[in-house]
């Protein structure tokens, strides 16, 4: 029976991830099932700490009951804090929550790093989540590493549920080339200055391609004139999705090490592409997929000596590439909409 179904998302303008791309996909597959599916998304800003609570209180204000005198059967709720809506049918597909909160918590990568207020507004968030998630018909997350943070912190249960790429029918390998491929978001997290210092340590004529925006693109820059990599990497910026295609499909690996992903498109994108991934020890989602010397390497992190040897590697042995990104695509295979449509919306059939 088709549904009238809001799928909900944070969105920090101007900034496009995969958290977007699952969002736009749910709702495109929603609706070639039959379903009546739009996206309510409001634009989030998590600094200053006071701000967070603004966008919590933002979304607990909303009205997703009805909309013109028409029900609204369902919602499906996303990052945080998109799932502190108040919904007799919520269901959550947990990309993440306001990690600062949680695991990032006294880290390098802490973002309430020096607010005197921090403790008061994780412990205000701790409360917040507890109570919006338990109201959750379901709750799902985007991976075993997102569940176990979950339960860490919340003790609440929820069950792994894989999202496809949007591309997925058109992801293929043409050839195993010359270039290690890279498409992310550029920012520190994602530690593209980790394979820059992997390619200046390299023996072979391999090169290197890094497709994405952000703002470390400056300083990435700047580190490979530093490194003498002028030759031998080239940023693209912003690309299309049919570039993102040829490039998969023509690149030798993929690098992919970020710290502690939630779960990682391009891991799956690489081995729909029969490529096999690099990628870190203390990357989270990512080692869900990637095991050691069948369907890539994973490494200890910021050892950019032995990244190169495995680039060379690779580089020196094309069917060793290919006979690992085939291991790679049999892992994902599993990976479909019509399963995971099937869960969120309560049935068999997803409709």
């Amino acid at each position: 029976m088709s549904k009238r179904i809001v799928v909900c998302s944070a969105q920090i303008p101007f900034d496009r991830g995969g958290a977007e791309i699952l969002v736009e996909s749910l709702r495109d597959e929603l609706i070639q099932r039959g379903h009546q599916a739009e996206i309510v998304s409001l634009p989030y800003k998590w600094y200053p700490s006071s701000q967070v609570v603004k966008s919590c209180l933002a979304w607990r204000l909303m009205d997703l009951t009805e909309s013109n005198g028409q029900p609204i059967d369902l919602v499906i709720c996303t990052k945080f804090p998109s799932y502190i809506v108040n919904h007799p049918n919520k269901v959550v597909w947990l990309v993440h929550q306001f990690r600062h909160a949680y695991d990032l918590a006294g880290t390098r990568y802490d973002g309430l790093s020096g607010d005197p207020a921090a403790p008061q507004y994780r412990a205000l968030i701790h409360r917040i989540d507890n109570q919006a998630l338990r109201e959750a018909r379901r709750v799902f997350t985007i991976s075993e590493n997102v569940r176990q943070r979950l339960s860490q912190y919340n003790r609440l249960d929820a069950d792994p549920l894989y999202p496809p790429p949007a591309l997925q029918e058109l992801f293929r390998c043409n050839i195993y080339g010359d270039f290690i491929f890279t498409v992310s978001r550029l920012d520190k997290r994602k530690r593209i200055d980790w394979l820059l210092r992997g390619m200046a340590h390299t023996q072979t004529p391999v090169r290197c391609i890094v497709a994405g925006a952000g703002r470390e693109r400056v300083a990435l820059e700047r580190l490979a004139t530093q490194l003498g990599l002028r030759d031998k990497v080239r940023f693209l910026g912003r690309v299309s999705d049919d570039e993102v295609l040829d490039l998969y499909a023509d690149c030798l690996a993929v690098y992919f090490a970020p710290y502690d992903e939630d779960y990682g498109y391009v891991t799956v994108e690489a081995f729909r592409s029969r490529k096999p991934v690099l990628t870190g020890n203390d990357s989270g989602g990512v080692l869900e997929f990637v095991t050691d010397g069948k369907t890539g390497f994973v490494l200890p992190p910021d050892d950019a000596r032995q990244l190169a040897e495995r680039i060379d590697r690779l580089y020196q042995d094309r069917e060793l590439a290919r006979t690992l990104g085939e291991s790679g695509l049999a892992r994902v295979e599993p990976i479909t909409w019509d399963s995971a449509i099937a869960s969120l919306v309560g049935d068999k059939t997803g409709k």
